[in-house]
């Protein structure tokens, strides 16, 4: 009778921001679970709670604050653990929310439940599932070394590192089991990426990486996250164009379409050298798509540099942009530089680029109307093409995490709308 009427305890799990974060919060509730916990669902109490921040912008901060008070508004005998990049600047700050039972900074994050469970032996920290997700994040790599004038995180996150490569690989190969037939390989600053070669050891390069994953049996759909056109390298498009799992799609980072801002930015790279990585992944697969990170209203930024980053949109045709207005980081060189945008202008270029994204995107959807496709299921009517279009599959209800043909019927403003084609 006892053990019929006793209750797992329950846990709640928020991440704010980038993917990396996405992956260290599935690598919790993989801990949770393997402890006996059970994930609280809406309008259940969770004992104890945990909250990944982001500290990217301004927003992210304000974000992650009122994700930790509604937390503890709705679980108020909660302990609630802070973690993530907003914990290296404003720990005293995180500790006084009502709430918060600890404060763990980056360095330590992967030992936070052998803080709040000191007793206990605490699992791995790794994944082998990716709740709610067909598309499962595996971290490679963290931190960053590139220190742009715009951001905060090489502060925060600290300096570029690896993961072993047999220990990723270890990973890839348990979410596989686990029935995940996408995989995306994230970090901070992929690019970065050599395996932590130990003393005598050759660094291991991200095609290498890249080769060793796509060769895994199970993996249907091979991404790599967000990565700096000059991380690109010839190796790593011979790898995608002849792994038939490695998608024909990626997210490369542009921020400005104008080489002088670029150089205030302290970005590596030229619009030329931008160009030049898009024209060699086209001319090896075709049917390469685009989607890319743009910066407005950075300081200084006139209507001139503004206008330049419209050309280069308009020339590369991006499927999708992830657009940030500027939001200044206290102790990084662009705070201190002079000419800070109007609020008022900086929304109107926000509007003007998101116009011209939407045409953008609309446009490299068209082709596609008449063709058929395949998609990964990834809610009941809607998921994604390899190439990353996004389609709303009409009809019956579909099983999530698996693939189907669908012949494109219309274009409409957010995405490609098609039918299932019978086998």
């Amino acid at each position: 009778m006892i053990a019929t009427c006793m209750e797992k305890k329950r846990f709640k799990i928020a991440a704010l921001g980038c993917r990396t974060n996405q992956y260290e919060a599935q690598a919790f509730r993989d801990q949770l679970l393997s402890l006996g916990y059970e994930e609280a669902r809406e309008g259940e109490l969770a004992e104890i709670c945990i909250v990944n921040t982001c500290t990217v912008t301004k927003s992210a901060d304000d974000r992650s604050k009122y994700q930790i008070r509604s937390l503890n508004r709705d679980n108020p005998d909660a302990k609630i653990f802070v973690t993530g990049c907003m914990t290296e600047k404003q720990a005293p700050a995180l500790l006084g929310i009502a709430g918060v039972a600890g404060v763990v900074k980056n360095k330590e994050k992967e030992n936070l439940l052998k803080f709040a469970f000191p007793d206990q032996e605490i699992p791995e920290f790794k994944i082998e599932r990716f709740e709610a997700h067909t598309r499962a994040f595996v971290k490679v790599q963290d931190g960053c070394n590139s220190f742009c004038s715009y951001c905060i995180i090489p502060y925060v996150r600290g300096r570029s590192r690896s993961r072993r490569l047999e220990t990723i690989l270890d990973e890839v190969r348990g979410v596989v089991k686990n029935g995940f037939h996408e995989i995306v390989l994230t970090g901070i600053n992929i690019g970065d990426f050599d395996g932590a070669p130990n003393e005598g050891e050759e660094p291991v390069r991200l095609s290498t990486l890249t080769q060793a994953v796509s060769a895994i049996e199970g993996v249907r759909r091979l991404r790599i996250s967000s990565i700096d056109p000059d991380e690109v390298d010839d190796a790593l498009i011979e790898v995608i164009k002849n792994s038939p799992n490695c998608v024909p799609s990626m997210h490369i980072v542009l921020q400005s379409g104008s080489n002088t801002v670029l150089k205030r930015m302290r970005r590596k790279y030229t619009v030329q050298q931008f160009f030049d990585t898009v024209d060699r992944l086209k001319k090896a697969i075709p049917a390469f798509t685009f989607t890319t990170d743009i910066i407005v209203g950075f300081p200084g930024e006139t209507e001139e540099e503004f206008a330049e980053t419209l050309e280069v949109m308009n020339k590369v045709g991006f499927l999708k942009v992830h657009m940030f207005p500027y939001s200044k980081r206290e102790g990084t060189l662009a705070a201190r530089m002079p000419n800070h945008l109007d609020p008022l202008v900086l929304q109107r270029r926000k509007e003007v680029l998101l116009e011209v994204a939407d045409t953008l995107a609309g446009q490299q959807r068209q082709p596609y109307v008449g063709k058929i496709v395949e998609v990964l299921v990834e809610s009941h009517n809607f998921g994604h093409t390899e190439n990353f279009l996004p389609v709303q599959i009409e009809g019956a209800l579909l099983e999530k995490n698996q693939f189907v043909k669908v012949l494109v019927v219309e274009n409409q403003k957010e995405a490609l709308i098609g039918v299932v084609v019978p086998n």
